[in-house]
């Protein structure tokens, strides 16, 4: 499968399998499994909560295939979870200047990651990227609006074939310990394509420029790769801020 998960042309059908476990997380199913089954031996009352916890674990670092819309002018989610947050406000300093999205507010759509949901984060647009800007910081509850600022980080400019720039945010949660970036600058990337993931919990923040249309809603729950979160030069549906 192609790193953007699109299907071979010419498909005429598509049936379901079990999601692979991406390579970060091997080595943590192996040790969750290990500790498992020597519990088995050792502390025979830790064996079913250690299996729980391998199941757990293995579900955290699930990859499934994702299919990517096609068509000019789309924004995909960058993340699985829940829009918490859509609203005006000015791009980081790490993502603003000449060389990032300029200067100005820009429509942030912020999506919450669960300890369920898929952390692999994946990029909105096809295109080159520019920066990647990675920022130690605490590690607050990712809901909170000040994670932006305080929290570890990590920033991500792509730019399109179009010269249109896109710029995101992963964002470590209350027991994320680590954002890991697939790509570097320079790398070339097609829309949809993994970019990185954050362990255990966390956020991704995505600035809309004002030729992007916001397409999501508060509430509204989004699927990394899939979901389109913008639509440059179209019509803001009814009841979403711009």
């Amino acid at each position: 499968m192609a790193p953007h998960d699109q299907p071979p042309t010419g498909a005429t059908s598509a049936s379901w399998r079990l999601p692979d476990i991406h390579p970060e997380g091997r080595k943590y199913v192996l040790i969750a499994g290990t500790a498992a089954f020597l519990s088995f031996f050792l502390w025979g009352f830790l064996t079913w909560p250690l299996i729980g916890l391998t199941i757990w674990v293995a579900a955290f670092f699930r990859d499934p295939v994702r299919v990517t819309p096609q068509g000019p002018g789309l924004i995909v989610a960058p993340a699985d979870g829940l829009v918490t947050m859509i609203e005006r406000m000015p791009v980081p300093r790490e993502l603003a200047g000449e060389t990032g999205l300029g200067t100005g507010a820009f429509v942030r759509v912020s999506i919450y990651m669960s300890v369920f949901d898929v952390h692999i984060n994946r990029t909105p647009i096809a295109g080159t990227i520019r920066q990647v800007v990675y920022i130690s910081g605490k590690f607050l509850n990712a809901e909170f609006d000040k994670a932006s600022d305080e929290n570890e980080r990590q920033h991500i400019l792509v730019e399109g074939r179009d010269g249109r720039r896109i710029g995101f945010t992963q964002i470590a949660g209350l027991v994320s310990r680590r954002i890991v970036a697939f790509v570097k600058a320079g790398d070339i990337v097609a829309s949809g394509q993994r970019v990185g993931l954050i362990r255990f919990g966390s956020r991704v923040d995505v600035y809309l420029p004002d030729d992007v249309a916001c397409q999501v809603v508060i509430g509204q729950r989004t699927v990394a790769g899939e979901t389109v979160i913008g639509r440059v030069g179209g019509v803001t549906p009814l009841g979403i801020a711009q």
